[in-house]
């Protein structure tokens, strides 16, 4: 295993007990230059995740990269996100206020209980790493990524995330309850305030940076390329599938394969990688016709991804 990566993944799990593939998948999305959703029940350690991965990287001066937390509300509105122009009296001009979308780390809360209109105020920094203002972009310092949480259990009060939203998110996870073992260690310990408190950078932002670059020389075989052109077109013509996977969706994919590969201690991505990354990367995109539950979108990309993945390994 990558060295930084090892910090890393050593670094988080004083704080989350008990989770390591979700870590995993976590820190892959992230080296891979994506952003990630949580989708869970209340009360997991969403917020805390992206908390402690802010606190777990170094900027020049050796403090904690910027990590600024949006609490989505219906109230909330686009330059409450973005930030505003304000009007300097004494100098006759005006100046740029940067909202919390410039920070580094973005932890954007409950995002399905404010309005589509704020929700696409996050659509251009996360496609573009830019923010425009008036005449003018904003550009947010590197590493720059977003968590946004989302709780899908309440159905009142909420603004389910457009298609072109959901599309901006590389992976989709779900951090799930802990085991007995680990739930017993967070009841004696109580890491999310005890760990996360002492938690000090185990890597700089420019060590951060360079293993971006590696994880993007990650070999993938043309088999394997094709192996994903191939899930992503099939889900376009499914009969159980209304709307597929786009062509980010491909791109996304394919990225988190290397980057998940990498985390996992090799230079090049093997079919396992494909398979454990479909679900999170493909389900989230999908629109499912009214004869099919949302739910069962998982074994149906499951399925079409050992179909497509035997044919091209075989």
């Amino acid at each position: 295993m990558n060295e930084s990566v090892g910090k890393l993944l050593d670094g988080i799990q004083r704080v989350i007990k008990g989770k390591q593939e979700f870590l995993e998948l976590l820190i892959a999305c992230i080296l891979a230059k994506g952003h990630v959703l949580i989708e869970d029940n209340p009360g997991l350690g969403k917020t805390t995740v992206a908390k402690t991965l802010a606190r777990l990287i170094a900027d020049e001066d050796g403090k904690p990269l910027v990590c600024k937390r949006i609490q989505f509300t219906p109230d909330l509105l686009p330059y409450d996100i973005t930030g505003v122009d304000v009007f300097d009296p004494e100098t006759r001009m005006f100046h740029f206020v940067p909202g919390p979308v410039l920070a580094n780390v973005v932890l954007a809360d409950e995002i399905n209980r404010t309005t589509p209109k704020t929700q696409s105020a996050l659509l251009e920094v996360m496609a573009e790493r830019q923010v425009t203002v008036g005449n003018t972009s904003h550009k947010p310092k590197e590493p720059f990524f977003v968590i946004a949480t989302e709780n899908p259990v309440e159905s009142e009060g909420i603004f389910p995330l457009p298609a072109a939203q959901l599309d901006r998110f590389m992976l989709r996870l779900s951090l799930g309850y802990p085991d007995r073992e680990a739930e017993l260690v967070i009841l004696e310990n109580n890491p999310a305030e005890k760990a996360l408190s002492e938690l000090d950078p185990v890597i700089t932002r420019t060590e951060f940076l360079r293993t971006q670059d590696d994880v993007s020389r990650v070999f993938c075989h043309q088999t394997l390329k094709e192996a994903i052109v191939d899930i992503v077109r099939t889900t376009r013509i499914h009969e159980n599938i209304t709307m597929g996977a786009s062509p980010r969706a491909g791109l996304h994919f394919l990225a988190a394969s290397r980057a998940l590969a990498f985390v996992r201690g090799r230079d090049f991505v093997i079919d396992e990688d494909i398979a454990v990354l479909c679900g999170p990367a493909l389900c989230h995109r999908l629109k499912t016709s009214r004869f099919v539950k949302p739910v069962d979108i998982i074994p149906i990309i499951r399925g079409i991804c050992v179909e497509n993945l035997r044919k091209r390994t075989a």
